[in-house]
């Protein structure tokens, strides 16, 4: 990779030497007195911020449909502990992407782009377009699968998913966007409820959790793709831009750096929670033999479980899809907005600025809704099958974008003293390795597989 050029380390240690507010941001608008303690009550601005959003909009369509699909075709065991492991990672992840937007005032696309050069900039930018598009058409997907349990017509379903996406782009202020955000996060937990209801062991759970069995019975390549699929649902490229970016279009700085670290954990909490939760209220289905695949053009897995867990349970489970789905949108499309918008230089990129003054950031936002939306609709698509593909795709891709962020992470002369420790950086390391090895892994099991070579 290109060595950094000292006009990036001028630019960088620029903004470590006293701007408090970041250069990069006072083009948007923002101002250094809007400080995060001043816009929220402490204790509300713990569970509102960049952080949390990431963690919970990850908990997002194909992810919950990935963890239910896990629950309803393995049942409890070896994968809920799993998906504890995954959170953990994704804390790791994110809460260096925080610490480096904060550190520098710059978003992630910005930062490679200049620390890495043209090429690896706009490569990781369009890496991120393309994965971006196939989960938002699956976050469409989600609505549409949550909404279809209440009668709503596709195309209705698929119009409220672009609307609100148009509304948190015109809401005029990155914090009127932030709160719209994180007050649908907050029906996360409509999972939790349903997992309840489902009526699960106690001993099945406690067991799965302190022994990590019973593993699962299925082929190599069926446990490879259910495997990636889970990774993928929480360590995602699109998480890193947007917690970065997002960051500094929320105003933080190094003084915020505990603050971020606080949200981003308490967000990875709050999501492993809600993410076993649905696991675990998928797992009637798992005991009562259900064949998912009979549900895939209808409204899913509420419409399966309506008549084991009744009927409000099921409703909760559709609402529940409407929200991961509404929340991801949001957060998915401002990763995209942000990442394209960094790369033209003078162009606005920031939810503080009017769509007339930053017009590819918002039409990017919203166009990518649009464009989700139109697919969607295209009679005959495999729905389910398209959302536990997205999360693969996802873990494919992401060892590029980790490598990126540890080296940037790691770098004394971008960081300063906020540099990764050395612990920190041997856990990042070991993420990537492990992301890679299980996308690699049932890539090649894959590829061995349709040339009629079976391994195992």
């Amino acid at each position: 990779m290109p060595a950094p050029s000292d006009v990036v380390f001028a630019e960088v240690q620029g903004d470590l030497c006293g701007h408090a507010g970041g250069i990069a941001r006072a083009a948007d608008g923002l101002a250094a007195k809007k400080r995060i303690g001043l816009r929220l009550p402490a204790l509300a601005a713990l569970f509102v911020g960049p952080g949390a959003l990431a963690m919970l909009g990850e908990n997002d369509g194909p992810s919950m449909l990935s963890y239910a699909t896990s629950g309803a075709t393995y049942g409890l065991g070896f994968l809920l502990p799993f998906i504890v492991l995954t959170f953990a990672a994704a804390y790791v992840v994110q809460e260096m992407a925080m610490r480096l937007g904060a550190v520098t005032g710059r978003g992630y696309g910005e930062l490679v782009f200049q620390r890495f050069g043209r090429f690896w900039g706009w490569t990781s930018t369009a890496d991120l377009a393309l994965t971006n598009l196939i989960t938002m058409i699956t976050e469409v997907i989600a609505i549409r699968l949550g909404m279809g349990f209440f009668g709503v017509p596709a195309w209705a379903a698929v119009a409220c998913a672009v609307l609100l996406v148009a509304i948190g782009s015109w809401a005029g202020r990155y914090s009127s966007w932030e709160r719209l955000a994180a007050g649908l996060a907050v029906f996360n937990l409509l999972f939790v409820v349903v997992a309840i209801v489902a009526r699960p062991s106690a001993h099945d759970i406690a067991n799965a959790m302190a022994t990590w069995n019973p593993l699962p019975k299925a082929t190599v390549p069926a446990f490879l793709l259910i495997l990636a699929s889970n990774i993928g649902a929480t360590v995602t490229p699109w998480m890193l831009f947007f917690q970065q970016s997002a960051s500094v279009d929320k105003g933080m700085t190094r003084r915020d750096i505990r603050h971020g670290r606080q949200n981003t954990a308490i967000g990875a909490v709050i999501a492993a929670v809600t993410g076993c939760a649905a696991l675990v209220a998928a797992t009637p289905l798992f005991n009562h033999h259900i064949d998912m695949s009979r549900y895939q053009g209808g409204a899913g897995f509420a419409e399966a479980l309506r008549p084991i867990i009744g009927a409000p349970g099921a409703a909760l489970f559709a609402v529940g899809l409407v929200e991961a789905g509404a929340v991801a949108m949001l957060t998915i499309s401002a990763s995209s907005a942000y990442s394209i918008a960094e790369l033209i230089s003078g162009a606005g990129r920031s939810f503080n600025v009017s769509p007339a003054q930053a017009p590819l950031f918002h039409a990017t936002n919203v166009g990518i809704a649009v464009l989700a939306g139109i697919v969607v609709l295209i009679p005959g698509a495999p729905l389910l099958t398209l959302s536990l593909n997205a999360n693969l795709l996802a873990t494919i891709l992401m060892p590029a974008s980790l490598v990126f962020l540890l080296i940037m992470s790691s770098d004394r002369q971008i960081m300063g003293a906020n540099v990764n420790g050395r612990t920190k950086t041997v856990l990042g390391v070991a993420i990537a390795v492990l992301v890679a090895l299980a996308g690699s892994a049932y890539a090649a099991v894959g590829f061995l597989g349709a040339l009629g070579i079976h391994p195992f």
